[in-house]
């Protein structure tokens, strides 16, 4: 996994609100409650940028890969603010980096990524990213 990044270090954020639910008999938000949020961050800008159909659209992102890393706990009630990038564009696949933050803090409470292939709703066979896609994903790429 890569070094530990910033939030500066991210071209695109959004905030996640926890809910009672996320929390578990620990005090603090359950690790499975972080893929759940790296899923809505990234869903969320792909939605917001016009490239993501989730009802009606020819491709869709299948999940073939994920990882996390925890560093400090999250819990309810917080503001989560999530960076979001993007390290590697093929031609069907993506692999998103997901930073998640205290509201505040600029050191990562958890880092992960997933990697998603893009493939036909219908057939379920890999399709190749469309330009616009393309081009959303360069405004979130992490230079090299």
């Amino acid at each position: 996994m890569t070094d530990k990044r910033t939030l500066a270090d991210y071209a695109h954020t959004c905030q996640i609100t926890t809910r009672w639910m996320d929390n578990d008999v620990y005090g603090h938000i359950n690790n499975v409650q972080y893929y759940s949020f790296f899923d809505t961050a990234v869903n969320s800008f792909l939605i917001d940028a016009g490239v993501l159909d989730i009802e009606k659209g020819p491709t869709i992102g299948l999940v073939v890969e994920t990882g996390c890393q925890y560093f400090a706990p999250l819990a309810f009630p917080e503001t989560i603010v999530a960076g979001i990038g993007v390290s590697h564009i093929g031609n069907s696949s993506v692999r998103y980096e997901v930073g998640l933050f205290k509201k505040g803090v600029n050191a990562p409470a958890a880092q992960g990524f997933f990697v998603h292939v893009y493939v036909d709703r219908e057939s379920r066979r890999p399709t190749s990213l469309a330009e616009q896609m393309k081009s959303a994903l360069k405004t979130i790429e992490f230079a090299v």
